[in-house]
Protein backbone atom coordinates (compact mmCIF):
# COMPACT_ATOMS: atom_id res chain seq x y z
CA UNK A 1 0.00 0.00 0.00
CA UNK A 2 1.67 3.72 -0.99
CA UNK A 3 0.54 6.36 0.93
CA UNK A 4 -2.04 7.22 -1.47
CA UNK A 5 -3.58 4.35 -0.83
CA UNK A 6 -3.50 4.99 2.63
CA UNK A 7 -5.54 8.09 2.24
CA UNK A 8 -8.21 6.91 0.27
CA UNK A 9 -8.67 4.11 2.84
CA UNK A 10 -8.85 6.62 5.24
CA UNK A 11 -11.20 9.05 3.58
CA UNK A 12 -13.89 6.24 3.51
CA UNK A 13 -14.29 6.23 7.49
CA UNK A 14 -13.53 10.46 7.45
CA UNK A 15 -15.52 11.91 4.62
CA UNK A 16 -13.22 13.20 2.31
CA UNK A 17 -9.66 12.84 0.59
CA UNK A 18 -8.41 16.13 1.60
CA UNK A 19 -8.79 15.36 5.19
CA UNK A 20 -7.65 12.38 5.13
CA UNK A 21 -4.19 13.70 3.13
CA UNK A 22 -3.70 16.15 6.07
CA UNK A 23 -4.25 13.64 9.25
CA UNK A 24 -2.15 11.03 7.07
CA UNK A 25 0.96 14.28 6.64
CA UNK A 26 0.30 15.31 10.30
CA UNK A 27 0.64 11.43 11.63
CA UNK A 28 4.04 11.07 9.22
CA UNK A 29 5.08 14.51 10.37
CA UNK A 30 4.64 13.89 14.18
CA UNK A 31 6.67 10.69 14.18
CA UNK A 32 9.97 12.34 11.86
CA UNK A 33 10.34 15.06 14.51
CA UNK A 34 10.10 12.76 17.34
CA UNK A 35 12.55 10.31 15.45
CA UNK A 36 14.74 13.63 14.96
CA UNK A 37 14.97 14.33 18.57
CA UNK A 38 16.13 10.56 19.26
CA UNK A 39 12.65 9.73 20.70
CA UNK A 40 11.15 6.04 20.27
CA UNK A 41 7.77 6.09 18.79
CA UNK A 42 5.39 3.45 20.17
CA UNK A 43 1.88 2.48 18.99
CA UNK A 44 0.66 0.11 21.23
CA UNK A 45 -0.69 -3.20 19.34
CA UNK A 46 1.37 -2.22 16.11
CA UNK A 47 4.92 -1.58 16.72
CA UNK A 48 7.19 0.84 17.69
CA UNK A 49 10.23 3.03 16.05
CA UNK A 50 13.62 3.59 17.50
CA UNK A 51 16.93 5.37 15.95
CA UNK A 52 19.41 3.26 16.24
CA UNK A 53 23.51 3.52 15.52
CA UNK A 54 25.27 1.36 13.07
CA UNK A 55 28.82 0.70 13.34
CA UNK A 56 31.29 1.77 10.54
CA UNK A 57 32.22 -1.26 9.10
CA UNK A 58 34.44 -2.56 5.80
CA UNK A 59 31.93 -3.74 2.93
CA UNK A 60 33.65 -4.55 -0.60
CA UNK A 61 32.40 -3.27 -3.57
CA UNK A 62 30.89 -5.58 -5.40
CA UNK A 63 31.78 -4.33 -9.32
CA UNK A 64 35.11 -3.91 -8.50
CA UNK A 65 35.66 -6.15 -5.25
CA UNK A 66 37.88 -3.47 -3.55
CA UNK A 67 37.21 -3.00 0.15
CA UNK A 68 35.63 0.02 1.24
CA UNK A 69 35.24 1.69 4.10
CA UNK A 70 31.35 1.59 5.21
CA UNK A 71 30.73 5.26 7.64
CA UNK A 72 28.85 4.58 11.22
CA UNK A 73 25.04 6.27 10.82
CA UNK A 74 22.00 6.60 12.32
CA UNK A 75 19.07 4.13 10.81
CA UNK A 76 15.44 4.16 12.07
CA UNK A 77 14.40 0.37 13.16
CA UNK A 78 11.02 -0.74 13.32
CA UNK A 79 9.79 -3.41 15.63
CA UNK A 80 6.56 -5.31 15.07
CA UNK A 81 3.92 -5.48 18.27
CA UNK A 82 1.95 -8.21 19.11
CA UNK A 83 -1.21 -7.72 17.45
CA UNK A 84 0.30 -7.19 14.13
CA UNK A 85 3.06 -10.09 14.39
CA UNK A 86 -0.50 -11.97 15.35
CA UNK A 87 -2.28 -10.53 12.03
CA UNK A 88 0.65 -11.43 9.57
CA UNK A 89 1.00 -14.80 10.85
Amino acid sequence: MTKQGLVEALAKVVGTKKLAGEVVDVFLQTITKALKKGEEVVITGFGSFKVVRRKSRTGRNPQTGETIKIPARKVVKFTPGSELRKAVK
